[in-house]
């Protein structure tokens, strides 16, 4: 009987140990090293997203862009790299409020909390800010020395995506088309730049709402006036619900990216189903965000703990 306890014993040890030694993530990451780190970055959110609630958005856009480029590693942080390429350049933000962030981090816990974490952490916190559902965010990611223009170009999914162009760039990242589905849902907040549906209001296109497309135009002209700005959601534009599919029923999605998960195809049945289920929508979505947490992350003694997000430490 004793030997048997003391196996029990000896095999809890081992299997923490092995937790230790694959860098697991845990959302108990920082309740020792810095209990003051989740609060911290809540209140910067709050007061960025209430100032400004595109910044929601914007933030949680951030942590997309970073996940699908060499993992959550706040590669898409350092300066020229990654937000150099394509589908960066010109439209990312949210870059000061994780560097003030970050700044208040160092002041009570130095180079303690990793720029990939505060990234993870912002993108849920913008969501609840704008109402939409909580999630426990496993923590313990650590920050990468590089970033890379190239993989930011070929991985990240445009806004002329066909539906099966969008199920292979999130298959490669190990989601799959319910999360793609679900995550595309984010576009229920935030804003797009005229040159990226432009061709969508002017092309000729048959699976938009006529009315919605003229509605449009006034804003976004054939030539010129590229970054002028739509908002994703025409319904509830600053609130993170399930509106997004309502209107992809009625043909009022902005983006090409946007509508084909609606256009007579094997996605139409999961949209229909976050259209008349926001609790569905809400669980498929704090799901599929975890993954998207998930995607190779660098951990126990990989990467570095950057001092400040936007450069290598020296």
């Amino acid at each position: 009987m004793a030997m048997g306890s003391a196996s029990c014993i000896s095999l809890a040890v081992l299997v923490a140990l092995a937790t230790a030694a694959t860098g697991q993530l845990s959302s108990t990451f920082y309740d020792t090293s810095c209990p003051r780190a989740l609060a911290t970055i809540k209140s910067g959110v709050a007061a960025a997203v209430s100032s400004d609630p595109r910044m929601g958005a914007s933030l949680l856009r951030l942590h997309f862009h970073d996940c699908f480029v060499q993992g959550c590693d706040a590669s898409v942080l350092l300066s020229g790299m990654e937000q150099n390429a394509g589908p960066n350049v010109g439209s990312l933000r949210g870059f000061g409020v994780i560097d003030s962030i970050k700044t208040q981090l160092e002041s009570i816990c130095k180079q303690t909390v990793s720029c990939a974490d505060i990234l993870t952490v912002a993108a849920r916190d913008s969501v609840v800010a704008l109402g939409g559902p909580s999630w426990t965010v496993p923590l313990g990611r650590r920050d990468s020395t590089t970033a890379s223009a190239a993989l930011a170009n070929s991985d990240l999914p445009g806004p002329g995506s066909s539906r099966s162009q969008l199920e292979a760039a999130f298959l490669k990242k190990n989601l799959n088309t319910v999360d793609m589905v679900a995550l595309s849902g984010a576009h229920t907040i935030g804003k797009a730049q005229c040159s990226n549906f432009r061709t969508r209001i002017y092309g000729g296109a048959t699976n938009i709402n006529t009315a919605f497309a003229t509605s449009l135009k006034a804003n976004c002209p054939q030539s010129g006036g590229n970054g002028n700005l739509a908002n994703l959601d025409t319904t509830t534009p600053n609130t993170f619900d399930n509106a997004y599919y309502t209107n992809l029923l009625s043909q009022k999605g902005l983006l090409h990216s946007d509508q084909v998960l609606f256009n007579n195809d094997t996605t139409d049945n999961t949209v229909r189903n976050f259209a008349s289920n926001a609790a569905a929508f809400s669980s498929a979505f704090t799901t599929a965000m975890i993954k998207m947490g998930n995607i190779a992350p660098l951990t126990g003694t990989q990467g570095q703990i950057r001092l400040s997000c936007s450069k290598v430490n020296s």
